[in-house]
């Protein structure tokens, strides 16, 4: 753990680095500000009569990314929307989902004596849109009829007061110890089971622990700290890179053992329509999972900026 952990920070360092810009300083303006983008990816694969094989496919990504701010006086109120769904199609599997992501961020904080520094409230939520399966090869009978996913199956709520460091909007840390975690599962989805490779089927969350949530249990709570940072710069004239990092440490069990979630995001901007966009995401929660989970995504992106 403590050489993933010492990984991200070489991340943000190497950020740190080659990102100074001249904001120094906090927003001065005061009342409310916003700043979003939509973003279509698309992807295409067509083949006749070509000899070394392939498959017809089609595959889209459509992504949010809004931020709206307030600040008054001592008062700062940050907030951010992330949503992206995507989908691929092709001739032997028909439509798939890809991508699924709905996520809300907010910070409430009151400026501190100390530059940069305010005293904090912060809230965190996550889920998905719809059902989410796990094309095993392996098993039997119909997938589809086993969504491992879906919107609130599993949900993450987060919330605690903390410490905001914040040098601009584009630079800022937020430090929450006391913070409280819900996970929700409000109906049946089931996980895999494969003995290696002999016995491969599906368990229902109603029968064993799933996304940590206890057998035939709706809801998890955890208490810990959260760790958020959230640094974006110009790589160079027209490349852009975002940074998104969490961290959260439970106290009630396996402290040490902690959940990581980083995103970039880097858009290569063609002109104020088209941008070349890659997405990475790594997960590690061993809830979920018992390993690191990754997702990509990179096309030609179509922007609407709002």
């Amino acid at each position: 753990m403590k050489k993933i952990l010492l990984f991200f920070g070489f991340i943000f360092s190497v950020s740190l680095m080659y990102g100074q810009t001249s904001e120094t300083a906090k927003d001065s303006l005061e009342g409310w500000s916003h700043e979003g983008k939509i973003t279509l990816l698309i992807n295409q694969s067509a083949f006749s009569n070509w000899q070394p094989g392939g498959d017809n496919n089609a595959a889209a990504n459509l992504s949010v990314n809004y931020a709206f701010d307030y600040v008054k006086g001592p008062w700062l109120w940050d907030n951010k929307i992330l949503a992206s769904y995507g989908v691929t199609i092709n001739d032997d599997d028909g439509m798939r989902k890809t991508d699924d992501r709905l996520e809300l961020n907010s910070v409430l904080g009151r400026a501190m004596k100390k530059k940069y520094w305010s005293f904090s409230f912060f809230m965190n939520f996550r889920t998905q849109f719809s059902d989410g399966y796990d094309y095993n090869d392996d098993f039997p009978g119909d997938n589809e009829d086993y969504p491992v996913s879906g919107f609130f199956k599993p949900a993450y709520w987060s919330f605690g007061p903390g410490f905001l460091w914040k040098k601009s909007n584009k630079l800022n840390v937020n430090l929450a110890p006391v913070t409280s975690k819900f996970t929700f599962i409000t109906s049946e989805i089931y996980t895999i089971n494969d003995d290696d490779g002999d016995n491969v089927f599906y368990e229902s969350s109603n029968d064993v622990e799933t996304y940590g949530v206890a057998p035939g249990k709706s809801l998890l709570y955890e208490f810990g700290m959260n760790i958020r940072g959230y640094y974006k710069f110009d790589i160079m004239k027209n490349i852009s890179m975002e940074n998104i990092l969490n961290l959260y440490s439970n106290y009630l069990n396996k402290p040490k053992n902690m959940d990581i979630d980083y995103t970039m995001n880097i858009v290569m901007k063609i002109n104020d329509v088209f941008s070349t966009n890659l997405t990475f995401q790594t997960v590690y929660d061993d809830d979920a999972y018992q390993g690191f989970q990754i997702r990509e995504v990179f096309g030609l992106g179509l922007n609407v900026s709002f």
